[in-house]
């Protein structure tokens, strides 16, 4: 069976305080969009486990460090279901934060689910994947959500920006996600992600931020940069996505094929 794991945006970012578990209180909104890798799941009829292979971005790295086979053996511990082959086609970068990794592991444990009709509801799902990484509860049912704790309690929320054009910047710079924490300067926002996400969207740049920006841009001026670029052509929003280092521009317009970001990875499209 064929799946499609996609990416997300965050839109707006506050860290409110660090934890005595030493993780960070947070709020943000997680929005999926449509940049897809590619994972196969098929029943094996050769292997006594598992077999693995990529293509696409290279991996790298031992297989069982993967987030797939961490929620293979995730799930097989708890149930029982045949020997398994996947492939998976790598589309989605690393260190960007757009939760790829963690979309993988979650369509992972919804495939194996779907396919061996384990019949696990998404909520007792959505428990598994938090043992997975922060990030992979919320592609377990993949809609837009207002996000707090650590980025595991979720809200639905009223947001579309389905007509708008989204524009996708990679550049070849890895920010470190413990090192982008260790630098940020937690506080409370004067008002609330939750409240401002229902503004219209030309009053979201001088009110909806994202707190990983300040530290990373102080490091990395190449980010700051492409972000002031996408202004510069026309967006309604600009922000950077997570901890980094990919940066996500709306427009309500498409862009003219030339503009480009040299050495970047670039993508983009009408939303849903």
């Amino acid at each position: 069976m064929l799946f499609y794991p996609n990416a997300k945006i965050n839109i707006g970012l506050n860290v409110i305080e660090k934890r005595p578990d030493g993780y960070h209180n947070i709020e943000t909104v997680f929005y999926p969009i449509g940049l897809n890798d590619v994972l196969e799941i098929e029943s094996s009829e050769t292997c006594m486990d598992y077999s693995f292979s990529s293509s696409g971005i290279e991996l790298g790295g031992d297989p069982e460090d993967n987030l797939i086979i961490k929620a293979y053996h995730l799930l097989r511990s708890d149930y029982q279901f045949p020997p398994v082959d996947i492939s998976l086609v790598k589309q989605i970068p690393f260190g960007a934060g757009l939760g790829g990794g963690s979309s993988d592991a979650a369509f992972m444990l919804k495939g194996l689910n779907e396919l061996f009709e384990l019949k696990i509801t998404p909520a007792r799902l959505q428990k598994y994947a938090s043992v997975l990484g922060a990030d992979c509860p919320v592609f377990i049912k993949n809609k837009p959500v207002f996000a707090s704790g650590t980025g595991n309690i979720f809200k639905p929320v009223k947001i579309s920006l389905k007509g708008y054009y989204l524009l996708l910047v990679k550049p070849e710079i890895h920010v470190s996600t413990p090192e982008a924490y260790s630098l940020v300067r937690p506080k409370k926002p004067q008002f609330s992600l939750e409240e401002l996400i229902q503004r219209p969207i030309h009053e979201w740049k001088d009110n909806i931020l994202n707190d990983f920006e300040e530290s990373v841009f102080s490091k990395h001026f190449e980010i700051e940069m492409i972000k002031n670029t996408m202004y510069d052509l026309g967006a309604e929003y600009v922000s950077m996505s997570g901890s980094g280092s990919s940066v996500y521009g709306i427009f309500e317009y498409l862009l003219p094929e030339k503009v480009s970001f040299e050495g970047c990875f670039i993508t983009g499209g009408i939303m849903g």
